[in-house]
């Protein structure tokens, strides 16, 4: 799978962590940044994110912030993407069998590597149940389309 991950300043180290995990995993990176652990605004790096995977140019996306909830509201601008906040277990396997949710978003102030580790893991293995929940996504579709 081609998964393309960015971060700010809060969630560096867990994407550094995260990018060799996905490696182990035997999937392909393509790091939107931020390279560094100095200050710098995420909306563009997550709007990247979102862009690669709306675009096809990846298969899925993850964003990481210090809480995560800016890094999923910014990656939810772009048409077509299903971003989740997962900071848990059970939202990473929702979020994939009910939204078919496409971006990951995880607090790195939140959120231990380990836990993170199982998290992604988890939402990059589980498939989307389709079915009633299909219905749901086609309508999040047309509203993007108004």
């Amino acid at each position: 799978m081609r998964v393309a991950i960015g971060a700010d300043h809060a969630g560096f180290l867990l994407k550094e962590h995260l990018k060799q995990t996905l490696q182990r995993l035997g999937h392909s990176v393509d790091d939107h940044g931020t390279h560094n652990e100095k200050p710098v605004d995420y909306p563009p790096i997550c709007l990247g994110v979102a862009r690669a995977v709306a675009e096809r140019r990846a298969d899925r996306g993850v964003v990481l912030g210090g809480s995560g909830q800016g890094e999923q509201i910014a990656a939810n601008k772009v048409a077509g993407i299903r971003a989740a906040l997962c900071n848990d277990l059970y939202t990473a396997r929702l979020s994939r069998q009910h939204n078919d949710a496409n971006v990951l978003s995880i607090g790195g102030r939140i959120v231990a590597f380990g836990l993170a580790d199982e998290i992604l893991a988890l939402w990059l293995d589980t498939t989307f149940e389709g079915g009633r929940h299909q219905r749901r996504i086609d309508q999040i579709a047309e509203a993007e389309k108004k």
